[in-house]
């Protein structure tokens, strides 16, 4: 038996970029003040946990249950507005691969963002990828992407799989699979690792690399 989980922006939507556009000018429109966007020097690299962190280092830190609401108010709506003007777009394959992944009888499947999920749900609808059925946890459910991912695998009730892979994009990604033991599949390449790939359009190599027969 395998489970298969997925982050979201880099890997299965083309949505780093402007995730993080928007990410940013909602933390200043809120606040009046500018954030730095590298990600590296945050514990937990998840919406919540990035605004914590950047709250405490500005002295914020009371207000954190202040201010999330309104950040994540005004970033779900400057990303609901740059989809009505560009629909995002899947990464290339990651449909027909969910598809094929569904049809697998020894295969189950989740979702573990670092994004809040009102975000994660817009951007992977606008990509037109089905990921009804599909369970999801966010930074709605924890601030630790490490937390994050093991709440996915409980709620897919995949605690008695023989394997378990996560795709994701970043450093944070590769990490937090460390940490929990999970294999990881890099795709793209914004960091480094022996199991890299670029898109899911070669989909019978990715089986093959993840030890699933058909």
């Amino acid at each position: 038996m395998h489970h298969i989980m997925f982050d979201v922006d880099g890997t299965l939507v083309q949505s780093y970029g402007f995730d993080e556009r928007c990410y940013l000018q909602a933390v200043s429109d809120v606040l009046g003040r500018t954030m730095d966007a590298r990600w590296e020097h945050f514990t937990h690299v998840t919406d919540a946990g990035i605004l914590r962190q950047y709250l405490e280092m500005e002295g914020l830190g009371h207000r954190f249950k202040q201010v999330l609401p309104e950040v994540k108010a005004h970033f779900t709506e400057l990303v609901s507005q740059h989809l009505q003007q560009h629909p995002a777009v899947a990464i290339t394959g990651a449909a027909e691969f969910l598809t094929q992944l569904r049809e697998i009888r020894d295969v189950s499947l989740s979702i573990a963002t670092g994004g809040w999920l009102a975000t994660a749900q817009l951007k992977l609808e606008s990509a037109g990828l089905d990921t009804r059925g599909i369970p999801i946890a966010s930074s709605d459910d924890h601030i630790s992407r490490t937390e994050i991912m093991a709440l996915a695998r409980r709620r897919a009730e995949a605690s008695d799989y023989q394997s378990l892979t996560y795709f994701g994009d970043g450093l944070w990604d590769r990490n937090a699979c460390a940490e929990l033991g999970y294999n990881f599949v890099l795709v793209g390449q914004r960091t480094s690792h022996h199991q890299q790939i670029d898109d899911f359009s070669d989909q019978q190599s990715i089986l093959m690399l993840l030890g699933i027969g058909r």
